[in-house]
């Protein structure tokens, strides 16, 4: 039999939901089965965490895994961490977490790092600007070739949706200027070859959204599209004839599909549409990509990133200062994210 695969999991920015949910994920019989896992955070702040959430959690709630099972590296808080309450020595301890789980998997201890959710700013804070997790991970790694794809998998109807972004944490007015050929081709690229290597799809069908509205209605609406994301486009299917190359699709109707993917068969021809989704969608900015995915699938979605030489695998959401320490978050992202890093690994092997 082979061996379950080693994670690391990150405990994010203490001041979050990070340590919450990683205690109600590890909960989980079904997936601590399946893996071996290491939490990279402070074994006090686990325990503090639990012993709250023991006396705030409603007891409907999933039951809490004690972090006294836990195998963890025990990394130092620089300082007090209140509940909700984020700063720069919560930022600080945040991206060490990180640093940790990164230098761990590039010496062999792991196949891949889960990362619970981070405060940006509160990294900037620190005195570590970086965009986000995704940044640091390449960096560390070595590696300029990257992408964000976003991940879930329908609860209604077992539909995956797969969503990739073109840009991502850049102010809106940089994104025409951001947007080159090179770009396309090298995310196109990534994403032909994550769809093989880590979900087995050989013959692709992917969706590529147009940038203005419209897809620009033939220069009316804006020009870059019929300047050169057209040509692209068409070089592209050329050079990748395996792929089904489907676009440029206005942005506000190439979501309709994958939205009927998700929720089901409310006209009675679910199988349809099925059909008629892609395998993956190619957003070309943020917010065009992450507004559907967190509207389909707040709770399950999952941030991964490809082109790494190891997995990394994140929840879609965010810190969540505002209910930190009050035993309310949903692990299910957590869960999905785990659950997919296990499901990767074992289609690479």
């Amino acid at each position: 039999m082979p061996q379950p695969p080693c994670l690391a999991i990150t405990m994010g920015d203490p001041a979050g939901i990070g340590p919450e949910i990683i205690l109600k994920a590890l909960a989980d019989d079904s997936i601590t089965q399946k893996c071996q896992i290491m939490v990279i955070g402070n074994s006090n702040l686990l325990k503090i965490t639990y012993e709250h959430l023991l006396e705030t959690r409603d007891l409907t709630e999933p039951r809490l895994v004690n972090p006294e099972t836990l195998s963890i590296v025990d990394l130092p808080l620089t300082a007090p961490v209140t509940f909700g309450e984020g700063n720069a020595a919560s930022g600080q301890v945040s991206f060490a977490c990180l640093e940790k789980a990164i230098a761990l998997t590039l010496s062999g201890e792991f196949s891949g790092i889960v990362t619970a959710p981070i405060a940006k700013s509160l990294w900037k804070a620190a005195g570590h600007n970086y965009p986000g997790q995704t940044e640091v991970l390449a960096q560390k790694a070595g590696i300029e070739r990257f992408g964000m794809l976003f991940v879930g998998r329908s609860p209604y109807t077992g539909w995956m949706l797969r969503t990739l972004l073109a840009t991502t944490h850049i102010p809106l007015s940089d994104v025409s200027q951001t947007l080159t050929p090179q770009l396309m081709s090298l995310k196109l690229d990534l994403l032909i070859e994550c769809l093989e290597q880590d979900f087995g799809i050989e013959q692709p069908k992917i969706a590529i959204a147009g940038l203005n509205p419209h897809s620009g209605e033939s220069g009316q609406l804006g020009t870059e599209e019929q300047d050169w994301l057209l040509t692209w486009l068409k070089e592209a299917q050329s050079q990748y004839p395996q792929a089904e190359l489907t676009g440029l699709i206005p942005p506000d109707t190439m979501w309709v599909k994958p939205g009927q993917a998700w929720y089901g068969n409310v006209d009675q021809h679910f199988a349809q549409v099925k059909l008629n989704t892609a395998d993956a969608y190619l957003a070309l900015y943020h917010d065009q990509g992450l507004i559907p995915v967190k509207l389909m699938a707040f709770d399950q979605a999952t941030n991964t990133t490809i082109g790494l030489p190891f997995i990394r695998t994140s929840p879609d959401h965010g810190t969540a200062f505002d209910i930190a320490g009050k035993g309310v978050a949903n692990a299910s992202s957590m869960k999905a994210a785990i659950e997919l890093a296990i499901q990767i690994i074992s289609q690479r092997r």
